[in-house]
């Protein structure tokens, strides 16, 4: 997208420290039965009930087919559709995309779903009438459902009387945001009764400093004596003599002890366990698009760019014309400009300048009343008309409908050295719109606006989803139409 920046720009949003592997709905041992029946099987029996509903609606008898159907959408909905809250989004927004993610994955489910029983010749057999309506209505139900969990959730640990005890070995600032959390509103319920840390007390976070038990060496008998349920260690995992002691000592409670690494000064980028051949790994700065992910991201930017270049054709002819119409030369233009992984790419777009720079040795930002603008290019660069033919780009696999903007190769290596986790955004291929540009940030090449704009492009890849992109998509329409500041 071309133009300028607001002179008023927004803060980037903050990075909230996330425990790795962010999925909420990935079930856990130290929580409560209920908290682990509702992560585990809200969303896969929601869809079996809701079909059953249908069919007793319908009068329609139950048949093998259907629970075929049952089994596939059981196991299908539990891998495919969990429940992930995008905190840096408004609660409107969260609502919004939630219903939207859970729309699309289940559209994917059921296209496998219907696939299989085609090629099962099983058709024949089913009311599709009634199949359509359980197909159209059970989004809204998995959306309803998880926000009555969520509420029921939130209620029942208020209002529960028992709770679990833990304590923190490591008072550190990690320690302190652990104990904010678990104390407060949670449905873990789990309360922490203190620190244990053998340093002064001026060397401690302000926060931990009222809530100390004594050092390490007296943690193991305060857990036996007060029969503390979890024990969470902040500290370095090393094999330090103190460090092995003090797991050692632990093992002779009861309780559950937790080793919570610290990787705030990483900027985790799609934090994840995973293992080599059994060797147990973490992600720290990883690609969002694995898996079916990746599958789902390439399918909508096929779909997406294939009916935008039909249904826009029109569009597209009459912006060429106008091109060659107003000013000598062709009426597009090529320019490199680094793809997935850092590799160039060649990036089309409709001439709106009356110079041609391919972006690999020098680019000029262009400024308002640029002297290098066409008398169509201003109006075309307005509207993001250029950008269009980036959906051949998108077609082709070079590019993505949503995701960080490409810089020219120039650019980047201007920028690479001096801003920290610049190509990280190059986990990814490089979007006709993204997040930075629906927050304001639609140009300017200027140190500050570009590391606002890399924050910007780091908290998508940190937070992805399909329902993101399409309200990334929904507001970027909004902001072609309203933006004062665009050249």
């Amino acid at each position: 997208m071309s133009g300028a920046q607001e002179s008023a720009r927004p803060r980037a949003p903050d990075i909230e420290y996330q425990r790795l592997r962010d999925h909420s709905a990935d079930v856990n041992a130290w929580e409560p039965f209920s908290v682990f029946a509702l992560k585990a099987l809200l969303y896969p029996v929601t869809p079996v009930i809701t079909l059953l509903a249908c069919l007793f609606a319908w009068h329609e008898p139950w048949r093998g087919p259907y629970l075929l159907i049952c089994v596939l959408v059981f196991y299908g909905v539990a891998d495919m559709i969990d429940l992930m809250p995008a905190r840096f989004l408004s609660r409107g927004a969260r609502a919004l995309r939630s219903l939207i993610d859970i729309t699309l994955r289940w559209g994917a489910l059921l296209a496998f779903v219907y696939l299989l029983l085609k090629l099962a010749d099983l058709g024949l057999y089913l009311n599709h009438p009634m199949l359509w309506t359980w197909a159209l209505g059970t989004p809204f139900v998995l959306w309803a459902a998880e926000s009555a969990a969520l509420r029921f959730l939130n209620r029942s640990a208020a209002a529960a009387r028992i709770t679990r005890k833990a304590v923190i070995i490591g008072a550190t600032d990690l320690g302190a945001r652990l104990q904010a959390q678990l104390n407060g509103p949670s449905a873990m319920r789990v309360r922490v009764a203190g620190f244990f840390d053998d340093r002064a007390a001026t060397r401690l976070p302000a926060d931990c400093v009222p809530h100390m038990l004594g050092r390490f060496a007296d943690a193991s008998e305060y857990v036996k004596k007060h029969g503390i349920d979890l024990v969470y260690i902040t500290l370095p995992i090393t094999p330090h003599r103190r460090t092995v002691d003090l797991v050692n000592s632990l093992r002779d409670s009861t309780a559950s002890v937790y080793f919570v690494p610290d990787f705030t000064p990483f900027e985790l980028v799609q934090p994840r366990f995973d293992s080599v051949e059994g060797i147990p790994v973490i992600a720290v700065c990883d690609s969002p698009f694995y898996g079916i992910r990746g599958a789902a991201k390439r399918l909508s930017d096929i779909a997406i760019a294939g009916l935008a270049l039909i249904l826009l054709s029109p569009v597209f002819l009459a912006v060429a014309i106008g091109v060659r119409w107003t000013s000598p030369g062709p009426a597009f233009y090529r320019q490199k400009r680094y793809g997935l992984d850092g590799r160039e790419i060649t990036v089309l777009k409709f001439r709106s300048l009356t110079v041609v720079e391919d972006g690999a040795q020098s680019y000029t930002q262009v400024a308002r009343n640029d002297a290098r603008l066409t008398r169509f290019g201003p109006f075309i660069r307005k509207t993001s008309l250029d950008e269009l033919p980036q959906l051949v780009n998108v077609l082709l696999g070079d590019m993505s409908i949503v995701g960080p903007r490409p810089h020219a190769v120039a650019v980047n290596e201007s920028y690479r050295g001096r801003i920290p986790g610049y190509m990280v955004r190059y986990k990814v291929k490089p979007g006709i719109t993204g997040w930075a540009q629906v927050n304001g940030y639609r140009g300017g090449d200027d140190l500050e606006s570009m590391t606002t704009r890399i924050a910007f492009d780091l908290e998508y890849l940190r937070h992805w989803s399909l329902g993101l992109d399409f309200i990334i998509l929904f507001r970027t329409v909004a902001v072609i139409w309203d933006d004062r500041h665009a050249f």
